[in-house]
């Protein structure tokens, strides 16, 4: 699933490619994915004759912009955007298409079908579900090691866990929680509300300079991650755990090992992150 860095770099390509197009016409190919308003002939009248005025990002969710509405739309596992000319076939994973004034398209394409898109009318799209929930950004100025330490101290879940828990911090996935774990020596079973503010403090500068380093370089390009220019992400290539089993811990030459939790795969070190 792509997570924060992967998101906000979709949000930056698309900006260049289509703030300021006109919708003239929408086609779903697969209505499942829209689901409010529950009538997908309203969901395509609504956007009709909309303009993108701009496009930016709630955790994993991309919030296009329009004239009068929000579109909140949720990549899940493959969801894809990509602009084309009308000519060019549609292959049979694109399922709901924006068709624009000026003759191209932007597709969104899904293989497994998971993504989802909520329209709202502007000034309502954080008060219902999915944004009503959410945690506070990673990046942003109220995640800090205070917040953290208070959050963290209510759960009785691993740290891994919880930082997954989107009600917690939003765009956290299996990544960047693990590469973050690893530079913070923290192990990813560690009991959340027994670690110290020293511990979170620690913490939460990993998350945060973990992530700022992905956004620099697109994302992280594990399976099919690609941005909305056809570009793969960079950031793989200064993953230290991720993906990484049993290759040599960069920091002490360790083993590195790969363990379930809360049913997710989670990489460590077990030498530099030492259970206590």
């Amino acid at each position: 699933m792509p997570e924060l860095p992967e998101v906000e770099t979709v949000k930056e390509t698309l900006k260049q490619l289509i703030i300021g197009k006109k919708i003239e016409d929408i086609t779903v190919l697969w209505p499942n994915i829209i689901k409010r308003p529950d009538d997908v002939r309203a969901f395509q009248t609504e956007l009709k004759g909309q303009s993108i005025k701009d496009i930016k990002r709630r955790g994993k969710f991309l919030l296009f912009y329009l004239n009068k509405d929000v579109l909140v739309s949720h990549l899940r596992m493959e969801g894809k955007y990509s602009l084309q000319e009308e000519h060019v076939t549609i292959d049979k994973h694109t399922h709901v298409i924006f068709k624009f004034t000026d003759q191209t398209e932007l597709r969104y394409r899904d293989v497994r079908k998971f993504g989802t898109m909520h329209l709202f009318a502007k000034g309502e799209e954080f008060l219902y579900p999915p944004l009503s929930q959410l945690g506070p950004e990673p990046l942003g100025s109220d995640f800090t090691a205070e917040y953290l330490t208070d959050r963290l101290a209510k759960t009785d879940r691993a740290v891994k866990t919880a930082l997954l828990d989107q009600t917690i911090v939003v765009g956290l996935g299996n990544i960047y929680v693990d590469e973050a774990l690893f530079r913070a020596c923290i192990h990813p079973l560690t009991k959340a509300r027994t670690l110290n503010h020293k511990q979170i403090d620690n913490l939460t500068k990993c998350i945060r300079k973990t992530l700022n380093e992905a956004v620099e370089m697109g994302g992280s390009t594990i399976r099919t991650y690609l941005n909305s220019q056809g570009q793969m992400g960079m950031f793989q290539q200064k993953l230290n755990v991720y993906g990484r089993v049993g290759s040599p811990c960069p920091n002490c030459g360790h083993p590195i090992e790969k363990i379930k939790v809360g049913g997710r795969g989670t990489h460590f070190c077990h030498a530099c992150q030492v259970m206590i």
